[in-house]
């Protein structure tokens, strides 16, 4: 067995990029930036009105004038007008253009309008009042945006501000997930007292959508021949395999003899860890590169976690979520195995605590959907103190 800190650095060492595309601008939400956005024009590009009221000259209101007569309305989208009188005002609405000649804007909750006139009912009103100065934001030709971020919806407003119809993306690895295992039956079966649904792989599909990746499905059944016929199609299509099951020592885990037998390279294929102990890495020359997740869904979705979102992440040249928490309570385990711990976050008067998750086994789903991420207990320890600071591996 090799250690976590040694496989992760053989898996970090297969990284490589898919290169770039360019896609439409909303479908780039969850995808990785691969270029810097620039304003193309200063944020914001006018003087804007803030606030819905009247545009004045503070001069005049310092001066002492009170009571404006209105000269016209300046609504937003509407080029800039001019205050003819600086004893008089304009009516001006929110994200308008303020007016030349007017330096603040009033609210209409601090004004009486009546026969064309404003009469203001504060005391004080200060340069630039309610207004959003043109450029306080960026720049034109400032970075709004740095390659190498996962676009958010924020960003894609931002984006299209600047006028972004398509954006340059880090193209993603094409990804097949593989269920393996004559247990397993479509989601939409009435399994019999021997079966279970598939659902793993279901797990796997879903949280590479959210990290934008469309995998395709396919399930394997425990016969060694039907395997490798599946297989040899999916080597020429894909960048990368994702496994379910059937890496163990069970008699039916024919999966890495399948692969070692269509030409893969294990590079290592049992790790000094709880769960996912028997996790299967290995490539094919010219050919894609392979994760054998145990089958219990606790260990598929530990693994994925630590070790596929490592690959990906060194892929995008982006960091994996962590977060820093306390251990809520004394934990023991005794096995010099790395322990990866199932936390729940809880915040306690401005602390964030790592809650453990009880956990009956690696098969136990329902208290795995309890958990927010996990803790890697290091092997060399089997006691953890309560308050003791660790990093939490934060789910999808």
């Amino acid at each position: 067995m090799i250690s976590v800190g040694e496989a992760l650095d053989i898996v970090r060492q297969h990284a490589s990029s898919f290169g770039i595309e360019m896609v439409p601008l909303l479908q780039s939400v969850g995808r990785i930036l691969a270029q810097d956005v620039k304003a193309d024009r200063d944020f914001p590009p006018f003087n804007r009105a803030t606030m819905d009221g009247i545009a004045i000259s503070n001069q005049a209101f310092q001066a002492g004038t009170r009571s404006f007569i209105i000269e016209s309305i300046q609504p937003a989208g509407h080029p800039q007008k001019q205050l003819d009188n600086t004893s008089h005002c304009i009516e001006i609405m929110t994200g308008a253009m303020l007016p030349f000649g007017t330096d603040a804007v009033i609210r209409y909750e601090d004004i009486i309008i009546g026969n064309n006139v404003a009469t203001v009912n504060i005391n004080a009103v200060s340069p630039w009042q309610n207004v959003h100065l043109q450029a306080t934001d960026e720049k034109a030709g400032e970075i709004l945006v740095i390659s190498g971020i996962k676009i958010t919806p924020a960003i894609v407003a931002t984006m299209a501000t600047v006028g972004l119809a398509n954006v340059a993306v880090y193209r993603m690895p094409r990804i097949a997930v593989c269920s393996t295992g004559d247990e397993l039956v479509p989601v939409n079966a009435q399994p019999l007292p021997h079966q279970i649904r598939q659902s793993n792989c279901y797990m796997l599909l879903t949280a590479l959508q959210q990290a934008g990746i469309n995998a395709t499905a396919y399930h394997l059944p425990d016969e060694p021949v039907a395997m490798e016929q599946q297989m040899q199609k999916m080597l020429q299509q894909y960048d990368v395999l994702l496994f379910s099951g059937a890496v163990s020592k069970g008699k039916f885990d024919y999966l890495p003899q399948v692969l070692q037998q269509l030409g893969m390279q294990t590079l290592f294929h049992s790790i000094a860890q709880k769960p996912g102990k028997p996790l299967l890495f290995g490539r094919f020359n010219a050919g894609p590169l392979v994760f054998g997740f145990p089958g219990n869904p606790v260990s598929t979705w530990v693994c994925y976690q630590l070790y596929f979102k490592a690959w990906l992440s060194r892929c995008l040249g982006v960091s994996a979520s962590v977060v820093a928490a306390l251990l809520s309570k004394t934990t023991t385990f005794k096995p010099q195995l790395t322990c990866h711990l199932l936390v729940k976050l809880i915040n306690t008067n401005g602390s964030v605590l790592a809650e453990p998750v009880d956990m009956s086994t690696s098969g136990d789903m329902v208290n795995l959907m309890k958990a927010d991420g996990f803790i890697s207990l290091p092997a060399s320890e089997d006691t953890f103190a309560a308050g003791r600071l660790f990093n939490v591996h934060l789910f999808d």
